[in-house]
């Protein structure tokens, strides 16, 4: 397990800033804006050959009745628990402030390394005005600039000399499973339902989440990352620069991503926006698995499901060789069933069809079925198909006419491939060339 580094602070004092120089991205939104980052934020960096993971905390404020600065508290002490090593950043430039006493006053109660960083010292002068923040009583107070990289390098030789010996894991061969929809619809309930622990920030208030957050789910026999991602929303409600950033970062997931657990809100139904990411998910080739979440809330009898999905695939169609989930976060129903079938449509995208099987499969059907006949009176004859080496499923069938199978066929050859092989929840791809 990879050794873990918490950054820890009040609001504004440049922690994403910091974060995002460590893991050397802008995966952290920055925004001087209090509150930005709410949930805990991952990423991996390493110094001096050692390697660690990196939480970026939203800004700790104690004794406030603001509903998120209180669900961020909640966050910044999970982070806290989790962490090997921890970063205190305040501001050099506004100086010592009423806040990082009481977040101090948490830092010194626990059992852990503390490194107290002074950002936003580019200047000399700054650099010595840092001093008064020794009265935190946490030790030596380090001058950095997170925006420039100044002093970061000392800060960071003496936290990896403090980081215990580990081994880390490579984690970037496991599947991606990203959940996303419109704001509100539980995605975070979600991945708290499936973790037991409540790894994300969830209120009732839309729009909470604004990072791509990454969690490694393993048990069950199961091992991947699991990523909860801001909601989507129309492009002419997003107004704030935090909320285009969020959409941006949601759509980065799903190009990532090897599967999207779309979840819309059972109590809405199937709405344009959520049509917009389902086509947003076929178009980048990902696997889907659809999720009608706050299931319990919907009065129904024993056929509501059913109405409920053939109205949802009537939408979606031709794309409809996919599974609908019924659940709800909140009661964490039917939670371990979503998991076990979003890991077989991870499978059913890796799957890998021999030449052979798919000739011997396929060819009896359209010499049964041909393909209608081509301009001219010419018959269109398919005389081989294979399977490309390609990282989702793609067949190209060889005939003498490509550009007059017309895409009714298309379809038929398509639905006979997934007639005869599991390709549930993955879009297929079909090329046609001359022999």
């Amino acid at each position: 397990m990879s050794n873990i580094v918490a950054i820890v602070g009040r609001p504004n004092v440049g922690k994403s800033t910091f974060f995002n120089r460590l893991v050397q991205s802008r995966q952290a939104i920055v925004e001087e804006t209090s509150g930005v980052t709410r949930d805990r934020h991952y990423g991996h960096s390493d110094w001096n050959g050692k390697s660690f993971t990196v939480i970026d905390t939203g800004g700790y404020v104690v004794g406030s009745d603001d509903i998120f600065e209180a669900e961020i508290r909640k966050q910044v002490n999970l982070a806290i628990d989790e962490a090997d090593v921890i970063i205190f950043v305040v501001d050099g430039q506004e100086g010592l402030h009423p806040l990082d006493e009481d977040v101090a006053a948490i830092l010194r109660r626990c059992k852990k390394h503390v490194f107290l960083a002074s950002n936003k010292t580019d200047i000399p002068s700054k650099t010595n005005e840092s001093s008064e923040f020794y009265a935190l009583g946490l030790g030596e107070v380090y001058a950095i600039s997170a925006m420039t990289g100044t002093g970061t390098g000392d800060l960071l030789d003496e936290v990896v000399k403090a980081l215990p010996d580990e081994t880390t894991e490579d984690f970037s061969n496991l599947p991606r499973f990203a959940i996303v929809g419109r704001p509100n619809v539980g995605k975070s309930s979600m991945v708290n339902a499936f973790l037991g622990t409540e790894r994300n920030i969830v209120t009732d208030i839309a729009g909470t989440t604004r990072d791509a957050n990454n969690t490694r789910f393993n048990a069950f026999g199961m091992d991947f990352i699991l990523v909860d991602t801001a909601g989507l929303r129309k492009k002419n409600k997003v107004s704030e620069n935090i909320e285009f950033y969020s959409v941006m970062r949601s759509i980065r997931a799903i190009e990532e991503c090897d599967v999207a657990i779309l979840i819309i809100d059972a109590t809405t139904g199937f709405e344009a926006q959520d049509m917009n990411i389902l086509r947003l998910i076929e178009r980048n080739k990902k696997g889907l698995v659809l999720v009608v979440n706050k299931w319990d809330l919907v009065e129904k009898d024993s056929n509501t499901h059913i109405e409920y999905e053939r109205f949802i695939k009537s939408k979606t169609a031709p794309f409809t060789d996919y599974t609908i989930v019924f659940t709800s976060a909140i009661n964490r129903q039917r939670t371990y069933k979503l998991l076990e079938t979003v890991n077989q449509v991870y499978k059913n995208r890796e799957r890998k069809i021999s030449t052979r099987e798919i000739n011997d499969t396929l060819l009896p059907i359209i010499e049964a079925m041909p393909p209608s006949t081509a301009s001219r009176g010419r018959y269109i004859k398919i005389k081989y198909i294979t399977q490309l080496k390609s990282p989702t499923p793609q067949f190209v069938f060889f005939c003498n006419l490509p550009k007059d199978v017309k895409e009714q066929y298309m379809r038929f050859l398509e639905g006979k491939i997934r007639e005869n092989w599991n390709f549930n929840g993955v879009p297929i791809q079909l090329f046609f060339r001359e022999k």
